[in-house]
């Protein structure tokens, strides 16, 4: 399996997973132009989508979902909430409703030789999920968007090889930055994003012999920065009762402006 963070941050996100026969990618939230750009720059190509996978509707996670969509003509899944918003975004342009195909947490399906198994996420969207991926007897996941996580969450990310999880803000900038105090109030709430700190604190619940890639995303612009999430997070498990110290692992920053190299599972 193949998996690469194509943009990741506050402004946009979009991940590509690829198997021998199978491309999709995890949401379209920049331009359809950068995400084709994206595309060709690790030599894959758009024609080849198998499908597009929906976390939820907020913009910075379906932006280019109209464009890619009619052009390519691929497929779309997402839960009924998430599509239901989707159908209702104005900014989107018409999709042709034969793309979209309804999915539920905790309800695995096959996209060409990858499992995909959702699972519900907390945050302030109709019907959120994150995935995880299974192909080749490898897994990966993607886990953000997350304002807290608890056993069930975990259960879900036992046992992989790869995660992309949310490291969205240091919560001392966020506090005593410029943002009004009822968006703080949200990012820091239960339906909000993971803090530095609590990333690192579900990656040691999950950290295991055979985890080979850890990618910190969707940071905040305004509230966070590549360093600071890293070091934070190492932190965390470097100080946590595991039996593991951060550099046992391969730790990297994903980028809001361009993708992270492909990554074989």
């Amino acid at each position: 399996m193949e998996f690469c963070s194509i943009a990741s941050g506050s402004s946009g996100n979009c991940t590509f997973i690829g198997s021998g026969t199978t491309s999709l990618l995890i949401d379209t939230g920049i331009t359809a132009k950068r995400i084709t750009g994206a595309m060709q720059d690790i030599d894959r190509r758009p024609e080849d989508l198998n499908a597009i996978l929906i976390t939820h509707e907020h913009s910075d996670h379906i932006q280019g979902l109209g464009v890619i969509s009619r052009k390519y003509h691929v497929p779309i899944y997402g839960t009924r909430g998430t599509l239901r918003a989707v159908r209702g975004s104005r900014s989107l342009g018409s999709i042709d409703p034969e793309l979209l195909h309804p999915i539920s947490a905790d309800d695995p399906f096959m996209v060409g030789d990858i499992r995909v198994q959702p699972f519900a996420i907390p945050h302030d969207a109709a019907e959120p999920v994150g995935y995880r991926l299974e192909s080749g007897g490898k897994a990966a996941a993607v886990a953000t968007d997350m304002g807290c996580y608890d056993d069930y969450i975990i259960s879900n990310l036992q046992g992989l090889d790869l995660i992309l999880i949310e490291s969205n803000h240091d919560v001392n900038m966020l506090e005593v930055g410029p943002y009004p105090w009822p968006l703080k109030q949200r990012i820091l709430g239960d339906r909000g994003h993971l803090s530095n700190e609590t990333a690192g604190h579900l990656l040691c619940d999950i950290l295991h012999d055979g985890m080979k890639e850890i990618i910190l995303g969707h940071l905040s612009r305004e509230n966070n920065y590549d360093a600071l999430a890293y070091a934070s997070v190492c932190a965390e498990i470097n100080m946590s009762q595991t039996p593991y110290h951060a550099e046992d692992f391969d730790i990297r920053v994903a980028r809001r402006d361009r993708p992270l190299p492909v990554l074989s599972l």
